[in-house]
């Protein structure tokens, strides 16, 4: 036994040691806090079933064929140690999970400063042995800055999902349905002074239907997938976009004798479709179709692999506004697969690869990651022309996990925001919504961008988990002197303990994020009309963000919970002008049926 502690120390004092000399490297990117309650509640099962954990365990699934696939480790695709999130108030934030046993039907209600009240609730029902129907409802609603600025700074946001699983002989099936309601302000205003009651409303709503087919055996066909949205906004922008994938997979192909050496070969065929149009400003409107081949085969041996493929893409576009008459491209792309992973042992896992592909920017995605953005966005697909990774990953002893990459990419069409200007310079302060220097726009341009990350996760204690996270990357663009609210080093660091027979939950979260460049704008005179000076420097200055949640569990019925946010009460900007909420505290009860 002496042997073996002193083998585990041995381990962890040379992971530390490694750990220390990447220290300023980087971990899966995170979210950082806003005021805006852009919750990111994808409509797939998945984030729904999470809630529940009393679900009977699913007979043959996954099926020992799928068990034995490895786990991808790309530096684009590194599991998250924690999907925290700081003021998107979640389920899970409000009352994180931290064991496996919390009720899959509950209620819970909220309410906190800034007179934030929140409503969340997830019901499920087992129709037969093989079938399950469920509903998931989140509300949440602020009455903002209220003491910071004299105009409003309201928001809320409405979201409810449901979903149908079943279980067949032969695979598993799910579609799921989600409906989300967003409505906020766009109270970022710096640069002039509006009256009180000026109408700063924005608000969209989206529809995303869901749904997949998982079969348990890999007999050529793996699962069929696709996905579906709709959204409009209150300015009357509309987007609609599908997708349909379907995997095709063949293991244990006979090509080898060998007993301990398998092939395995995968055949992806997905469509993609998306449409957007805008009724303001110049009104821009662009249509897409992507259309991508990715075939791969892979070599294993024992828990080591060779995986080799490519991305074949063709990309159809179309892209318009009111100034411009309609401009076609038809795009054919190649993109290289090639990843290898060598297990010296289980602490000690090698791996090194190359991929790329396009990305479909949507006015829907873009919402997510900026709320503010004007409502009349040029739409492109961001291509990586190839990015390469290698990195080092293990477990000692299932008490200390890690992973460290870095990666290098070329990119075409890397997404970026700005701040908007005046749209007229009339001088006047009775303008529309967005017409006040108050919003972003998405801008475009190529380069390379450079990144390394990491992640660790320590279990000193069977009740104690530990995690850090950071995320270091460097863009070097063609045409852009300056790099858009993109930070050069993010980081996490998190703690959950539970004690009193897992009755009592504790949390941690602390997220720096450090300075990030924006460009800002300033009134130089202002009759007969105003004159705008832009700045394209400025700086966002760095923000350390700490994080506490606990919950009770009184009974199998009631859980008491409370969540302070930004306890250190600092209202930095993560994007120009628009203040996050300052010290937040938020209590209330759980009831589980």
């Amino acid at each position: 036994m002496n042997l073996t502690v002193k083998k585990m120390n041995k381990n962890i004092k040379i992971l530390s040691l490694v750990l220390v000399g990447i220290s300023q490297f980087s971990l899966a990117q995170i979210k950082e806090e806003r005021l805006i309650l852009d919750r990111k509640r994808e409509p797939e099962v998945k984030k729904i079933e999470k809630k529940k954990t009393s679900v009977e365990t699913e007979k043959n699934y996954p099926p020992k064929e799928k068990e034995q696939e490895p786990v991808e480790y790309k530096i684009t695709n590194v599991p998250m140690v924690s999907d925290f999130k700081t003021s998107t108030i979640e389920g899970e934030d409000i009352s994180p999970k931290f064991n496996t046993d919390s009720q899959r039907n509950y209620f819970q209600v909220g309410y906190g400063n800034y007179s934030k009240f929140l409503a969340d609730g997830n019901i499920s029902h087992q129709l037969d042995k093989n079938t399950e129907v469920g509903i998931d409802v989140h509300g949440i609603t602020t009455n903002g800055l209220e003491k910071e600025y004299d105009w409003n700074s309201k928001q809320s946001d409405f979201n409810v999902a449901a979903f149908i699983t079943s279980n067949t002989e032969k695979g598993k099936a799910n579609i799921t349905a989600d409906f989300g309601n967003h409505n906020y302000n766009y109270y970022g205003v710096y640069a002039l002074k509006p009256a009180a009651d000026i109408d700063l409303k924005q608000s969209y709503n989206e529809l995303k239907i869901n749904g997949y087919y998982d079969f348990f055996k890999n007999n050529w066909i793996n699962d069929i997938r696709f996905k579906s949205s709709m959204l409009a906004d209150h300015f009357d922008a509309k987007e609609t976009s599908g997708e349909a994938q379907i995997n095709f997979s063949k293991y244990d192909l006979p090509l080898f004798s060998a007993q301990d050496m398998k092939i395995n070969a995968d055949l992806g065929v997905k469509l993609s479709t998306q449409t957007s149009s805008f009724e303001l400003l110049k009104k821009n409107e662009s249509q897409y179709l992507l259309f991508a081949i990715t075939p791969k085969v892979s070599f294993y041996k024992g828990n080591s692999y060779l995986a080799i493929g490519s991305d074949f893409s063709f990309i159809n576009g179309k892209n318009a506004d009111k100034n411009t008459p309609e401009a076609k491209a038809n795009n054919f792309r190649w993109f290289p697969f090639a990843e290898v992973l060598y297990e010296a042992t289980e602490q000690y896992k090698f791996y090194a690869g190359i991929d790329g592909g396009v990305k479909m920017n949507s006015y829907s995605s873009l919402l997510q990651e900026n709320p503010f953005l004007v409502s009349d966005v040029v739409l492109k697909p961001t291509e990586t022309k190839y990015h390469f990774y290698l990195g080092l990953k293990g477990d000692v002893d299932q008490t200390f996990k890690y992973d460290v990459n870095a990666g290098f990419s070329e990119l075409r069409n890397a997404q970026f925001f700005k701040a908007n200007n005046l749209f007229d310079f009339n001088y006047t302060l009775n303008r529309s919504a967005y017409n006040f220097a108050n919003t972003f726009s998405a801008i475009y341009d190529d380069g390379t961008l450079s990144e390394v990350k990491g992640s660790v996760q320590y279990f000193p204690l069977q009740n104690l988990v530990l995690d850090a996270e950071l995320h270091f990357m460097q863009f070097k663009l063609d045409h852009l002197n300056e790099v858009y609210y993109k930070p050069v080093v993010q980081t996490t660091i998190g703690a959950k303990y539970s004690l009193l027979d897992r009755k009592l939950n504790l949390g941690f979260k602390g997220i720096f994020v450090s300075e990030r460049s924006t460009n800002s704008f300033s009134v130089v005179t202002t009759f007969p009309e105003f004159s705008i000076q832009e700045k394209t420097k400025e700086s966002l200055p760095s923000y350390l963000d700490v994080n506490l949640n606990a919950d009770y569990k009184i009974n199998k019925n009631f859980t008491v919970f409370v969540m302070g946010n930004n306890l250190l009460n600092k209202k930095y900007e993560h994007y120009l002008g628009y203040k996050v909420l300052g010290a937040q505290v938020l209590g209330g009860l759980r009831i589980a049926f």
